[in-house]
């Protein structure tokens, strides 16, 4: 809080008379906003308002709605006249930067036509899933090493309506393979560690035998455990090389 004060103190945004309206998160909150919502909070707060968390990020969200390139004219002119609510259209600008160009028009083509809250909430959420689904169809190996056509897959679930279908299965896939990554990782390093203990020990130490004939289950080429979210049931994995 004090670095934020600092920050915005040597901007010379803020009149240290002011401090005392802000509360300890807006001071937080105005440091990381943009130069212009920064003052426009501090000329709140030197007029007496009482800023809070709330205030600065309604202060963010106009800011975002009136000023933002992504959104068409029309609809930062409703912004700025009031007719479509700032706290609406800042979270749909937020996910439209994490698009590339080519999946912006239709967006922005959408919103002019059918310039309505629920149509805003309708394409963030849209952004959203579209966003998840380019980040993670990257990260897929699987995908990677095919031919797939993911923009044909895109249309296609856009067509269908179930973009958020696929883009968690894309994601899940994408967490799949990274976790099958630290996996064998782990399961190295298990198995080295082991054959060092195993070396290191002798009959004189049972205990740490003990130990290193518990955890075979998990340094063999079959690893097994047994869940107990799913009643117990034992799941056994085969980790095989390309020679295998």
């Amino acid at each position: 809080m004090a670095n934020s004060a600092d920050t915005l103190i040597d901007k010379g945004h803020l009149d240290p008379d002011s401090i005392n309206n802000f509360s300890k998160r807006a001071f937080v909150e105005t440091a990381k906003s943009p130069t212009e919502v920064q003052q426009m909070v501090t000329d709140a707060a030197k007029k007496g308002d009482r800023i809070t968390r709330r205030e600065v990020k309604q202060l963010a969200d106009e800011w975002t709605a009136v000023s933002s390139d992504l959104l068409p004219d029309e609809i930062r002119a409703k912004a700025t006249s009031g007719s479509m609510p700032p706290r609406y259209l800042a979270p749909l600008v937020r996910e439209m930067e994490k698009l590339p160009e080519s999946h912006l028009s239709a967006i922005q083509e959408e919103i002019v036509q059918s310039p309505e809250v629920d149509t805003v909430k309708q394409l963030t959420s849209d952004a959203r899933n579209l966003s998840k689904y380019l980040d993670a169809a990257a990260k897929v190996q699987a995908l990677n090493e095919s031919s797939l056509d993911m923009e044909m897959v895109l249309e296609e679930a856009l067509r269908l309506e179930c973009l958020n279908i696929v883009s968690d299965l894309v994601k899940q896939s994408a967490q799949l393979e990274t976790t099958m990554a630290k996996l064998y990782s782990s399961w190295r390093r298990v198995g080295n560690l082991s054959e060092r203990l195993f070396v290191d020990t002798g009959a004189s130490t049972p205990h740490l035998r003990h130990l290193l004939g518990c955890l075979d289950k998990l340094s063999n080429n079959v690893i097994e455990i047994s869940l107990s979210d799913l009643n117990n049931q034992t799941i056994r994995l085969q980790i095989l090389s390309d020679s295998d």
